[in-house]
């Protein structure tokens, strides 16, 4: 698209040459006659004023009208609102809308599916906090979403794709290995060394839409009663007695708590009454190094 100030300086060229008249020109290109006439009404100093609109907006892309003339006015100029609006036009000079960020998300390889037995389903997820001098924690949590047991909460500085996967491994090493697992779209989650190594054991990924926690529920519930009944209840004064804390209330949880989605059993008593097929440990995932 060509500006304004393009088609005026192609008819001031076309006019000095004897071409054509500044009108007919104007109508090939058009150019509106207002445009045409408009810099030749100004003097030396409206010139400079105009020069320097056009710098400053080209200086700073993302600033509207408003903000260049405060600039303007803060050096000095008297210009009004107008003035800066009807250069920037006919500069083709403006704000762009900012494009809107594309999240990447990972690919479910099976349906939404709602547990109805042992180690049917698998949910995970990050919950944060911070020990009492301001050390951010990073804890990792997973969930059986039949008999509601936290299998693993593992509070970390820092926890990469390769340290959720160690976690994973030392579960079903125990437990066996999921058929499902859900999760949200967190880096972490969808990184190809992680659907790799799901490919390669056999688990089905089911990931929710972005946006949705809820389509994550059994999780998100967990995280508030561990939020309600443990992390807002401690002060950790280091990552090491966090760590500690936690897993005692991870056991307290699975033994005692009385679920009211279990009939007010606890986990444990609900597993207990549901017994789970001997896992496969020989044939079951490795530590990831």
């Amino acid at each position: 698209m060509v500006s304004a100030s393009a088609k005026k300086r192609l008819v001031i060229s076309t006019v000095e040459a004897g071409l054509c008249s500044a009108r007919r020109a104007c109508r090939y290109l058009s150019l509106s006659r207002s445009s045409w006439h408009y810099r030749e009404r100004g003097g030396a100093g409206k010139k400079k004023l105009i020069e320097r609109i056009t710098t400053l907006s080209r200086k700073y892309p993302r600033y509207g009208y408003r903000r260049i003339r405060a600039l303007l006015m803060r050096e000095g100029w008297k210009v009004g609102r107008k003035l800066v609006q009807q250069v920037r036009r006919l500069e083709g000079i403006g704000v762009k809308g900012k494009k809107p960020r594309r999240r990447r998300g990972g690919t479910s390889t099976a349906l939404p599916t709602t547990a109805t037995e042992v180690n049917e389903v698998w949910s995970w997820d990050f919950v944060h906090t911070r020990t009492e001098n301001g050390v951010p924690l990073k804890m990792l949590t997973l969930i059986d979403e039949y008999t509601r047991q936290c299998l693993a909460i593992r509070p970390q500085r820092s926890l990469k794709s390769g340290d959720i996967l160690n976690a994973l491994s030392e579960v079903m090493s125990v437990r066996g290995v999921p058929q499902h697992i859900r999760s949200d779209n967190g880096s972490e989650f969808i990184a190809r060394e992680v659907q790799d190594w799901f490919g390669e054991i056999g688990i089905k990924t089911i990931y929710i839409e972005p946006g949705n926690p809820w389509q994550n529920g059994h999780v998100e519930s967990f995280h508030n009663r561990l939020r309600d009944e443990c992390l807002n209840q401690e002060d950790f004064l280091s990552v090491l007695e966090a760590q500690v804390i936690i897993e005692e209330w991870r056991l307290f949880y699975n033994r005692v708590h009385p679920h009211s989605k279990l009939g007010f059993q606890s986990p444990d008593q609900f597993a207990n009454s549901n017994p789970r097929p001997e896992p496969n440990i020989r044939s079951g995932p490795h530590l990831v190094s």
